[in-house]
């Protein structure tokens, strides 16, 4: 029902997006004579922020044609070189051929698309082979396909780095954190050559129980149950993925945008005052962040509900209950992967020690292959975007891979 209530809104607030957009057009002509006037910057100011309330934000593009490699511009291709139901294993391929190090982006299966680690990506380019997990949108996979469960979040990762190959270096960013060291255990078990040659993990909740953050209290204020029957929607008629069970994008971009409601009102008045001043680089900062930020996919109601029982509820990790496949795994068979944790003083949404708790479960790994790196000043986003992220982490996280 709730699905479908979001549906018809959607349906309705259409007619008046496209009013909206027509009206901002109209007002915005060059020829237009109430362009120049005070009035005509308020009304073209109101057209906009009313197109923008009631747009279907869908996925972004990464947006990243070129890079600079030893002092060249070189043209970027988006390939995708693997394809599964679930994720496309999206490789950003380089003119040229260069002989760098290979890195698996894993972006977080969370409500957001993989485009927002478009910095993270960014930076890693010109020095290495990126790839990363661009995960598909659950409303459009059609039914027949099956579903989605931990477990095959897992086996994803294994195929990829199956696919890749040998020394490849793996970036889990926040909720990947724990599928990527089950994928490193399982594979380390089995003695798989293509383990990862290095993981990094940023801002993962590996241990709920420390420092919980309000997103923590929620996911683990409640029971499996609740979750089960109160945010799990069937996706109706209209979509590919018709009669899928999901955990939609928009609740969970409710609940994000309801831990900061003021921050986020404050913000489109600002935008509001920056359109009729015209402030073009500040309202073009706001469309850029809330394009990306609004845009959001619906999760696989099956490995929504094992994630919040496995990491929130039952803290299945840190306990050495962590099963794949039915089999308990045993972290002390990676001895070969090297591990950093990185962690930022302001994360609101992975508190402080949750990720570095990776260290106390991947007990026999080195010293001399292990380091927890904390980035005084960000918070969550700031672990993977932004100007520390380019002048401070990255470069940290680059001198480690090679040192692994």
């Amino acid at each position: 029902m709730l699905y479908k209530l979001h549906h018809s809104y959607s349906q309705v607030a259409q007619p008046i997006h496209l009013w909206a957009q027509a009206w901002r057009k109209q007002l915005s002509l060059p020829w237009n004579p109430l362009r120049i006037t005070q009035t005509g910057k308020l009304l073209t100011a109101a057209a906009e922020l009313i197109e923008r309330c009631t747009d279907n934000y869908e996925k972004p593009s990464f947006e990243l044609p070129f890079t600079e490699v030893d002092g060249q511009k070189v043209r970027i291709r988006e390939e995708i070189i693997h394809t599964l139901p679930y994720c496309n294993l999206l490789h950003f391929r380089r003119s040229g051929e260069y002989q760098h190090p290979k890195v698996l982006i894993v972006a977080p299966m969370s409500g957001h698309y993989a485009t927002l680690l478009r910095g993270t990506v960014e930076q890693f380019i010109p020095d290495h082979e990126v790839y990363i997990t661009d995960w598909v949108n659950a409303r459009e996979v059609p039914l027949e396909e099956g579903s989605f469960s931990f477990d095959d979040y897992v086996r994803y990762l294994i195929e990829f780095l199956q696919l890749l190959g040998a020394d490849t270096h793996v970036i889990g960013v926040c909720q990947p954190s724990v599928p990527a060291i089950v994928a490193t255990t399982v594979m380390a078990e089995q003695k798989d050559p293509c383990a990862p040659k290095s993981l990094i993990l940023m801002g993962g909740p590996i241990d709920t129980r420390k420092n919980p953050t309000e997103v923590n209290d929620y996911a683990s204020g409640k029971d499996y149950e609740w979750f089960q029957d109160q945010v799990i929607c069937t996706v109706p008629e209209g979509y590919p993925g018709a009669g899928q069970r999901v955990y939609p994008g928009f609740i969970q971009l409710s609940g994000f945008m309801s831990m900061n409601l003021d921050s986020h009102v404050n913000k489109h008045f600002k935008f509001f005052g920056d359109l009729i001043k015209g402030d073009g680089d500040s309202a073009e900062a706001h469309r850029k962040f809330y394009n990306e930020y609004l845009a959001v996919m619906d999760l696989p109601a099956p490995f929504f509900l094992e994630t919040i029982k496995k990491v929130f509820l039952d803290h299945d990790l840190p306990r050495g209950e962590m099963t794949y496949q039915g089999k308990k795994i045993d972290p002390t068979a990676v001895t070969k992967t090297a591990l950093m944790t990185i962690e930022g003083e302001n994360d609101d949404i992975t508190g402080m020690g949750q990720t570095e708790a990776a260290h106390d479960i991947l007990t026999k790994i080195p010293k001399a292959k292990r380091q927890h790196y904390i980035q005084k000043g960000v918070g969550h986003y700031g672990i993977f975007n932004g100007r520390r992220f380019r002048e401070e982490i990255a470069p940290e996280i680059k001198a480690f891979m090679q040192k692994a």
